[in-house]
This record gives structure tokens, sequence and C-alpha cells, in this order.
């Protein structure tokens, strides 16, 4: 009994200890994502401020989660799940159960919180004492596990805040009075995707607009230095996938090779997801496996590295370019594409990190999306829901303490 006494006694000492230190951290973070920001724009655009940043801190490249693109990985980043695991396997994609189209453009499924899974990082903080803000992060104005950020910006409201207003209501946040004050911000900016899409990742537009964001960065930082608590704030900037050359010349059409009546519905690109019946599954497979420049997988069989293929809302068949090769009905009118393969090197992302929690001037090794969720978990000092991420990732970018 004594013994039996003295373990509840010890495992309540260590969870006060735990929650006490939870509380007692009074260090803030700030995540912004630069979309489409891939890994080597700063060599190939000049980036003075990220490039402060590296020296002051940490600089890595980072994976994105397949797919390559804009909402799987956003919502990653904040879950730590991959898409395959957090509902929103592709920008746009078939609702197998429900017989819909989901896509990021369509509000009546954009707002439908039943296709978010897993815990955005938001919740898991508020849910253990820690206040949040969020500006136009993906997901953070949809009522996912009935919360919401503290505070938050609505997408769908217009006039849409600038760059530059959008850094300027961050500081603004943390010039609140301590006790209204959210100690992570997760902020995100449109570009250079845009950029990128329209005028390909080494245009003279893109560049210019990787310069502007660049300055807005060090706006940001110029702004945290003025802060009377400036060594307590944590800031990292990142991205969700990176981009490609695409043309019309590398585009294959799936009506040269598929009968309309071998399946009932082709969606979605980089990847598509072919959804069909078992009578007609082989045929499928079949004609496509002798194309050059893409891969077709059965659902069940799609490359394990690619962690992809057990949501009921991915194709029966799985349609996979190579990197800068176009699959489906008609090609891009755009130059700029993403959604492939995250071992390709044109769709990994930057990574930069510095404030007292992080090493300086420290160049990290290549590490997964879903490592940022726990990451930020440690950094506020609150205990994550489950995850696809391996905090041992990143760990070495921390000072030990």
């Amino acid at each position: 009994m004594n013994r039996f006494f003295t373990l509840l006694i010890t495992l309540f000492i260590l969870n006060f200890s735990s929650n006490l230190n939870s509380q007692n951290n009074d260090h803030y973070t700030i995540i912004v994502s630069l979309d489409g920001f891939r890994w080597d724009y700063p060599q190939i655009h000049g980036t003075p401020n990220l490039d402060k940043m590296a020296q002051k801190g940490v600089s890595a490249v980072m994976h994105p989660s397949y797919p390559a693109s804009t909402f799987p990985n956003h919502y990653t980043l904040i879950t730590g799940l991959v898409p395959d695991h957090n509902g929103i396997v592709n920008n746009i994609f078939w609702d197998r159960a429900n017989q819909r189209q989901y896509s990021m453009g369509d509000s009546l499924t954009r707002y439908n919180r039943d296709y978010y899974k897993g815990e955005p990082i938001w919740t898991t903080a508020q849910r253990q004492g820690v206040k949040a803000a969020s500006i136009y992060w993906v997901g953070s104005d949809i009522d996912i596990k009935n919360s919401y950020p503290t505070y938050y910006k609505e997408w769908a409201d217009q006039p849409r805040l600038t760059f530059e207003q959008r850094v300027d209501t961050a500081l603004a946040m943390l010039n609140k009075k301590e006790d209204d004050r959210p100690r992570l911000i997760t902020l995100y900016m449109d570009e250079p995707d845009a950029s990128g899409h329209h005028f390909g990742p080494t245009g003279q537009e893109t560049k210019l607009m990787v310069n502007h964001i660049d300055s807005l960065i060090g706006r940001l930082i110029e702004g945290i230095e003025k802060l009377p608590f400036s060594d307590k704030v944590n800031l990292i900037v990142t991205a969700d996938h990176g981009m490609t050359y695409v043309s019309k010349e590398r585009f294959i059409n799936i009506n040269d090779y598929l009968k309309p009546s071998w399946y009932e519905r082709a969606v979605g690109n980089n990847p598509t997801s072919i959804f069909a019946g078992k009578e007609n599954q082989d045929s499928i497979f079949q004609a496509l496996s002798k194309i050059d420049h893409i891969k077709v997988y059965r659902k069940n069989k799609v490359p394990k590295n690619l962690k992809y293929g057990t949501n009921p809302n991915i194709g029966d068949i799985v349609v996979i370019p190579a990197c800068g090769w176009q699959f489906g009905f008609k090609p891009s009118p755009n130059v700029g594409a993403h959604g492939y393969d995250p071992s390709y090197p044109d769709m990994q992302v930057i990574f930069f990190a510095f404030g007292p929690d992080f090493k300086e001037n420290y160049k990290g090794k290549t590490f997964d999306n879903t490592a940022i969720y726990p990451l930020l978990a440690h950094l506020l000092g609150v205990q994550p829901a489950p995850n696809d991420g391996r905090f041992k990732q990143v760990k070495s970018f921390l000072i030990k303490k």
C-alpha cells in the first residue's frame, strides 16, 4: 500500500511539474508560411533578410508531404498529419461517401469541418491554456473540433489584408497587454506562389515578388526587435511546397488512353484519382502503365514513402506525373506548377528560425514538414495530440536546456 501511495504522489508531482513548466513558459512563437517558396529561392533571387535569419539562427531544407500542394500541406504543418491522414488529400478531391467534390475554392466544402481531421496546433495550445492567433492560415477560420484560434481573420472577408497589414497585425497582437497576448501566431502569405505559377520559378516577376516578401520578413524582424520582450520571441519562416516549370508540350491527355466508360470520374491533377469499378481497374492500370513520364498505382500500392493511399477519398487508381509533366483533360495555362513527389528538389522548401530556443548560425539536416507540429508544441510547452511527426528530426535545431 505504501509503495502504491508513493507511486501516486510521484506521478502527481511529475504531472504538476510538467503543467507548471508549460504555464511558466513565457516565450512566443510566430510561424510564417510563404506559399510556394522553393528552398533555393534565396540563392536564385537574393533574400538578405532570410540570410540574416540563417546567421542568427537555424536554416534547413524541408520536405513537404505528398501531394506537394497548398491546402494539404498547410493543414499538415499545423496538425503534424500527412494529407492521407489529415483528410485534405488534395486541393480538389472527390468525397466518395457524399458523392460531391471538395474544392479549396468552394465555400460549401472548404468550410465543412468534417473534412478536417486531427487537431490544429492552436486547438492543442488553447486546450492547455495558451492563447493563439492566426492570420489566414488554412483551417483557422473553420470550426474544427468546435474551436477557432483566440484571434483569427476570415479569408472570405473583403478587402483582404495586404501583406504589409498582415505583418503589422501580427506585431499588434504581440503589443497587446500580457494577459491578452497570444503566445502563438500563424501567419500566411499567398506569394510567391501566384508569381511562380504565372511567370515560372526563375522569372523576373517571381524574383521581384521574392524580394518584396523578403523585405516584409525584414519588417517583421524589425518590429520584433522593438518589443520590450524581443529576447523571448521565436520566429519561424517556411513554406508549403516548391515550384517547377511545366508546358503544354509535356502534357498527357487521359482521353488518348482511357475509354470514358471505364471509369466513373477522374478528379484532380498531381495526382489524379481515378474512381472505377473493379471490372475496369485492370484495363485502366494496363493502359496507363505503358506511358512514359507518369507512374500509375492501385490505391493500396502507392509507394510507402509517399504515405498516400489509405484515405477513402483517394481514387482506386492513382496517377502520378514525373516532375514537370501533366496528366489530365487539359494542360494548365500556367508555366509553373507543384504537387509532385516531395523527393524532387523543385518541390522542397525553406526553413529559417531564430529566437531564444534556437541555435545560432546552425545548418540543419533536411526534414519532413510533419515535424513542425511537434516542434511548435515543444516551443509552447504543451502536450501534442497524436501526429505523424518526428520531433527528433528537428531537436538538434534547439538549444539544449
